[in-house]
């Protein structure tokens, strides 16, 4: 059974109320408005799901506020497209002039790879918690992995997702959408990435029951 509903934190309420400033603060001139409108459509149905599910199964505050972090970057990502977010640009200014890309070597944006990773980090937590709310007869183990085993699987989806939506854009236009740079394995990397991240939210404490 779910845990009491009740009326959504404050905490919760600050972390809703950032994420739908910047989303509205990311459309304020935008660069690339049909693209954008379509990198955004899963911002705004992830918000009303975020929603409805945490009036329906309350989720901690942590986990609620990790889910409102990966959303508020994922519309930065939405705004420039994901492959052209200027990260290494606001590092240099930030620290006078240091490149994350020169230091590490990186010959493509890389911003799309967090929010993969992030995705599976961000979302694993709250999934597991979800599950044993659920069912309450699994145990910790068992519900973290099917919470790795449902990222892998809404990745998967995803990425089917995007190869659809690409299928009706002209070539040039696709590269744009999807972010592959170049990159022939981007989307196995990306889902690679989603896992790697829900593998290590593996919960450090060993959970009761």
């Amino acid at each position: 059974m779910p845990a009491a509903q009740g009326r959504m934190s404050t905490p919760k309420k600050v972390a809703l109320a950032f994420v739908l400033t910047v989303f509205a603060i990311t459309w304020i001139a935008p660069k690339s408005p049909f693209e954008q409108a379509m990198h955004s459509v899963l911002t705004v149905v992830g918000l009303l799901w975020l929603w409805r599910h945490d009036r329906r199964w309350p989720m901690r505050d942590a986990h609620f506020l990790a889910i409102c972090g990966f959303m508020t970057l994922h519309c930065i990502a939405a705004r420039w497209l994901y492959s052209y977010v200027p990260y290494d640009q606001w590092i240099q200014w930030l620290t006078g002039g240091w490149s994350l890309d020169r230091a590490l070597g990186f010959q493509r944006n890389h911003f799309d790879r967090l929010i993969h990773f992030l995705y599976g980090a961000c979302f694993a937590p709250p999934l597991r918690e979800y599950f044993r709310q659920r069912w309450p007869a699994l145990g910790a183990g068992q519900a973290f992995v099917l919470a790795v085993a449902a990222i892998m699987c809404t990745s998967l989806i995803y990425e089917w997702f995007e190869w659809a939506i690409a299928l009706t854009m002209s070539p040039q236009d696709a590269e744009s959408y999807n972010g592959q740079q170049g990159d022939v394995w981007d989307a196995h990397t990306d889902m690679f990435l989603a896992t790697l991240g829900s593998l290590a939210a593996w919960p450090r404490k060993r959970a009761a029951g």
